[in-house]
């Protein structure tokens, strides 16, 4: 092998011909070209933000990114680095298909050189992904790269390329015809790549490439494959290839690829690297030269709609948006007298007028047109849409095209809150479609406007603190049970991270300091947490391109072609140009739809009018009453604890308070006063001023007249700087914006224009100015009305729905929610707080969903049960259809497919109460559900065969009693039963928990929960825990809040810290405890609370305040080694505190034998039903 100092004589390779002096500015002597970032998903860890801070602090002219296989950053580095005055080299890392073996394929970097280059390699990435994934990686065909090679650099991949791999396998002369083949491709453009990374093969390679390049004369580059920023990242990294791959560190056959090497190096350290090839160094700087890519961004390319022959956008659009407010008009004027009408149309017209002029002069009528036409083709195919979301609704154009459903004047909503014509922006409608018929919608866009310029828009998931844990103790080797504990310690909330866990848990910091492993996890997911990892979809983000979506971005898609995305993320697509559009899914549209899906047919076989949900009543008395309530549970908007407060001290008379209450539910207005202001004023116990009773002006009045006086929303800040100061409502927008970013020299500015104003309008400055600060000082809490206003109308027709169709919309609701059991719960107590009647599910009513029958009562839907799906569902409900209700388990089984409908879906619908119709006891069923199995599939084989079973039916028929092997199994117990429903239903539907101790804690516990009465004397309350919420005090401890239910009634007890920490493990969901604390009025809710000071679990209640266990016995059991079976049941339960006693009787006496303090037990409810299953129930009873 020669020496490296050999090359530098030898290999002048640099032919003037590769040279373009394009930037005589760059004077660096190295520029990396091959840098991954953690964009490349399964490697790379490189953020762009510290890549960007290096290169400035190391004052590197240039740099090219090449993520495999994507352009994901592409956008991101070169604002980034354009931005710090560095030069983007846009390129990808790429796989080659290899016809030979097609499972390796082999790497190429491509540079863009140009704008055209930067095409080019957006349409290979996009076809990688579209038409050429195989073997879980995106390729390209050889013949795509040789059709797209204008304007490209090619690095040849080093040992990774294909000439390379040729050159380790002995094959020189392939390896000369494939580089001769990329030179006549990319004539002046291709390189051959040599790496010194210390990887296996790299010094082998890069000395038989280097000859190569001087007997073909083609060019070397010096590029180290980049993977990290830093040497002490490679472990790090190393961890993040494992979680990406699953495996392990410290698997000694897993592939090792990647080493310490492959660092951000300095120019010094390239240098002296290659420092006897420097051709290959110099090379960089001359590509880096020749690399120019000007990409586009922060402008706007608008799909064209298409208009009538004849017409101009512009005239057909003024044309349609009169026409369309003319119909409008005819319903909102309706009983309009003649004389007042044309006094109430004109603010109509100019308000239409002013708009139209400002959308035309911004060029945006086909954004409007575009909307227009999906909303209405979803609303001629049933799909619910929105009345509106977001600013605009502010927009009289987009009401009278239909794409809302609120009146902007009539609820004072402002245009120039959507659009404003003093700041150049996007318009940008965000459309709420039923859950369901959303993905319809985009169907159709893509089918309408051409699916090569329709796409949904990529997310990317990053490695979150709890995840991250987890994964790096996996790949670290570590206990199961550590990296749980650990990932358990870090608060579920929405953004923590592992920084603020650590500052808001001292018991996790105390834990990762006394534990060696947990500290070593830790280190490392500090590292990884934030990397991206995997890629997603926008939950509603859809692009259309005025061209192919190539033009602007590149393409991604899963291995089946389905789910197209951009590789740009919503922020970055709109930088390249393209026009988003908000495809929402709102659960609350489906869930209106399928109630009024239930109503609609009743009411037509009544004979009535169906119902027209955009068309009801918004004044309607019943429903103000049933919200003045709070009775607001499945309430869209107003369902949470805290509103239902709001709610109950507000007192909404009509939709405009409403309006408000969705605005003022927020932290700044609740924290501010701002609420209980709005509040007094409401309700006559502070004065209402317009907006201070200190400083106020008779111009106000109509503005704040709807929020008695309270500047509740951002319309009405910018409504006040129109009147008291003359802007324009394009300027108090501009004002208003200010306001809520609270720079001080821009607020400097405004004040002073805000002055100069009033004193144009002969307002008084000094006033003025007292009501800008009050302005400026609420601004920043202030809503958007449109949204509110669009929010609240959809929560009125919830809350009518409510009102009206009670049985209806919670089945809706229910069904909406099928999956969260913990909401159903809710929504069963809220069924039940309201009054109906909610039936059992059952294998022969029930459907999928949640139902409503002839009475009016709500059935529970079988997809609701736990370990049911929608296959055994179908099943289930197809052999129905098909054949009638089912007669017992074994025609049940007979006639289902017993491949979809398995083993736990039986055990599923008979815990669950859905058989309970077609046999015995739910023991019994399950008991016999093996045989009903059995049978039926020897029936099915012998059908498949033609056999006819000569001794009998497999399947019994009515005659016989097919229950009659299970009549001596053991019956379930209440307490069974009821946890058997609940683990299969999530909630207690046939009874509750407690009623089996009622009796019973009534000795100890005299008090039930509705009788309580405030006291200062402690008194003790027995329940199930049906709720806990545990939350941080101001000193950091942990409090907790605990309801609990008898049955009779619920209350909530507050434990704080230190009782909290005395009692946290008697404190578990859906158990039985009894509580000692004092019970007290809330002032602020005026419910009764409880102040805990002890917790006690029912076992421990029962060995405190028991006598003694009692048992009664009679001479004729002292038989058949009933001794012996009545010790083995107490045995196990020995060594308690309750004394145990039995009551003996003979025809002539009776005594009670106090047994001796060995056989003292611990009162369990599994001894109590032993015994009561040896005795009988009414010979077992514990003695007060």
């Amino acid at each position: 092998m020669r020496s490296r100092e050999s090359y530098s004589a030898n290999h002048a390779i640099i032919n003037s011909q590769y040279i373009s002096y394009q930037d005589q500015k760059m004077s660096a002597k190295f520029i990396h070209l091959r840098v991954h970032t953690e964009f490349s998903l399964s490697k790379g860890l490189i953020r762009i933000k510290p890549l960007v801070k290096k290169l400035v602090a190391d004052q590197v002219p240039a740099i090219a990114i090449t993520d495999q296989s994507n352009l994901c950053a592409a956008v991101k580095f070169y604002k980034s680095v354009r931005g710090s005055g560095i030069k983007p080299i846009i390129g990808v890392d790429i796989w080659l298909e290899n016809e030979g073996e097609p499972n390796k394929p082999s790497c190429l970097t491509l540079l863009a050189m140009n704008n055209k280059g930067y095409l080019n390699i957006t349409e290979l990435v996009s076809k990688s992904f579209t038409a050429g994934q195989d073997f879980g990686k995106a390729m390209v065909k050889r013949d795509w790269l040789v059709a797209a090679a204008e304007g490209l650099i090619v690095l040849s991949g080093a040992k990774d390329g294909d000439v390379g791999r040729a050159l380790l396998s002995g094959r020189k002369e392939q390896a000369i015809e494939l580089a001769k083949f990329w030179m006549d491709v990319f004539p002046c453009c291709f390189y051959l790549e040599l790496q010194r990374t210390n990887r296996a093969g790299d010094e082998e390679v890069l000395h038989q490439t280097v000859d190569l390049a001087q007997e073909i004369n083609c060019p070397v580059v010096a590029t180290n494959d980049v993977q990290f920023l830093y040497a002490e990242d490679f472990e790090a990294h190393e961890s993040r290839v494992c979680i990406s791959e699953s495996e392990v560190l410290d698997n000694p056959n897993r592939p090792k690829i990647y080493t310490e090497d492959q660092y951000f190096k300095s120019a010094e350290e390239m240098i002296e690297l290659f420092e006897d090839i420097p051709e290959a160094i110099e090379n960089t700087v001359e590509i880096a030269k020749r690399c120019n890519v000007d990409i586009r961004l922060g402008e706007c390319f608008l799909p064209q709609y298409p208009v009538p022959e004849g017409l101009t956008m512009d005239t057909f659009f003024r044309e349609l948006c009169r026409d369309s407010l003319e119909e409008r008009l005819a319903i909102i004027h309706a009983d309009c007298p003649p004389e007042k009408l044309e006094e109430s149309r004109k603010p109509y017209f100019d308000r239409l007028t002013f708009e139209l002029d400002i959308i035309l002069q911004m060029g945006f009528p086909g954004y409007f047109l575009i909307v227009m036409d999906f909303i209405q083709w979803a609303k001629n195919h049933d799909i619910p849409v929105g009345p509106g979301r977001g600013s605009g609704a502010g927009s009289l154009v987009a009401y009278v095209l239909k794409i809302t459903d609120l009146d902007p004047l009539k609820y004072d909503l402002l245009f120039e809150r959507f659009l404003n014509p003093e700041r150049v922006s996007m318009p940008d409608f965000d459309i709420d479609f039923c859950m369901d018929g959303r993905d319809r919608v985009i169907a159709y866009v893509s089918e309408h406007y051409g699916k090569e310029a329709v796409s949904q828009i990529i997310t990317f998931g990053t490695m979150a603190a709890k995840a991250v844990v987890r994964d790096v103790a996996r790949v670290q080797g570590k206990a199961y049970g550590l990296a749980d504990r650990l990932s358990k310690m870090i608060p579920f909330e929405i953004g923590m991270t592992l920084t603020k866990a650590i500052e808001q848990e001292p018991a996790l910091k105390e834990f990762i300091e006394e534990d060696e492993g947990a500290q070593e996890i830790w280190e490392m997911a500090v590292q990884l947490e934030g990397i991206t990892r995997n890629v997603g979809k926008h939950a509603g983000g859809v692009v259309i391109a005025p061209s192919k979506l190539t033009d602007f971005s590149a393409l991604y898609c899963d291995e089946e072609g389905g789910g197209l995305v951009t590789q740009f993320d919503k922020n970055d697509v709109e930088d390249a140009g393209l026009v988003k559009f908000d495809f929402l899914g709102l659960r609350t549209l489906t869930i209106i739809d399928w109630a009024l899906k239930m109503v609609n047919p009743r009411l037509l076989k009544e004979g009535k009018e169906p119902v027209d949900i955009d068309h009801i009543p918004l004044d309607d008395a019943a429903s103000f009453a049933l919200l003045k309530s709070a009775q607001t549970t499945a309430v869209f908007q107003l369902e949470s604890r805290g509103m239902k407060d709001l709610v109950r001290r507000l007192q909404p008379d009509d939709l405009e308070d409403m309006i408000a209450l969705v605005a003022l539910f927020r932290p700044g207005p609740l924290e501010s006063g701002m609420v209980d202001d709005f509040i007094n004023r409401k309700h006559g116990r502070a004065e209402v001023a317009y907006p201070h009773p200190d400083f106020q002006h008779e111009s106000l009045t109509p503005v704040l007249e709807p929020t008695y006086g309270v500047i509740v929303y951002q319309e009405q800040v910018m409504q006040i700087a129109q009147v008291l100061a003359g802007y324009t409502l394009g300027g108090a927008d501009m004002l208003r914006r200010a306001m809520g970013k609270k720079k001080p020299e821009e607020m400097a500015k405004q004040r002073e224009t805000f002055r100069e104003g009033a004193i144009s309008i002969n307002v008084d400055p000094d006033l003025a100015m007292k009501i800008f600060d009050l302005v400026e000082k609420f601004a920043g809490y202030g809503f958007n009305k449109s949204h509110s206003a669009a929010y609240a109308l959809v929560s009125y027709q919830t809350l009518w729905l409510k009102t009206h169709f009670p049985s209806e919309f919670m089945a809706a609701v229910m069904s909406a929610d099928m999956q969260n059991t913990d909401k159903i719960v809710t929504l069963v107590e809220e069924c039940r707080h309201m009054k109906l009647s909610l039936v059992l599910p059952d294998i022969n009513v029930s459907k999928f969903t949640f139902t409503v029958d002839d009475d009016l009562q709500v059935v529970y839907g079988l997809g609701a049960i736990k370990g049911l799906g929608e296959g055994p569902v179908s099943s289930l409900l197809e052999a129905r259809d098909e054949g009638g209700p089912f007669k017992n388990l074994f025609d049940f089984c007979n006639r289902v497919d017993l491949k979809k409908v398995n083993k736990r879906a039986l055990d599923s619908l008979v815990r669950g109460g859905a058989m309970d119709k077609i046999g015995p006891s739910r023991a019994r069923m399950m008991e016999t559900i093996g045989e009903a199995v059995k049978r039926a599939g020897q029936n099915a084989r012998n059908q498949s065969v033609g056999i006819i079973d000569l001794f009998g039916e497999v399947v019994p028929d009515d005659s016989e009693d097919v229950y009659q092997g299970s009549e001596n199994v053991r019956e379930w117990s209440e307490k069974e039963r009821l946890n058997f429903e609940k683990d299969t239903l999530g909630l207690y539907l046939t009874g509750h928990p407690f009623d089996q101790y009622e009796k019973e804690v009534r000795q100890f516990s005299p008090n039930a929960i509705a009788n309580l009465k405030s006291s200062r004397s402690k008194t003790t309350i027995v329940g199930l825990i049906v709720d806990i919420r545990v939350m941080k005090n101001k000193r950091g401890q942990t409090m907790c809040f605990v309801t609990l239910d008898d049955r009779s009634g619920r209350i909530e007890g507050m434990l704080f810290a230190d009782t909290y920490d005395d009692c946290r493990e008697a404190i578990v969901k859906d158990t039985i405890v009894a509580i000692e604390g004092v019970a007290k009025i809330d002032d602020y809710s005026g419910l009764m609370k409880l102040r805990v000071s002890n917790v006690r679990s029912l076992l421990e209640a029962r060995s405190g305040f028991a006598d003694r266990l009692e048992v009664s016995l009679d001479q004729n059991q002292f038989e058949n080694g009933f001794v012996s079976s009545l010790k083995g049941v107490i045995e196990p339960y020995k060594n308690g505190s309750c004394k145990m006693a039995l009551r003996y009787k003979r025809p002539e006496a009776e005594t009670l034998i106090e047994l001796g303090s060995e056989w003292r037990v611990k009162p369990a409810d599994e001894l109590m039903d032993d015994l009561k299953y040896l005795l009988g129930n009414e010979k077992v009873r514990l003695v007060y």
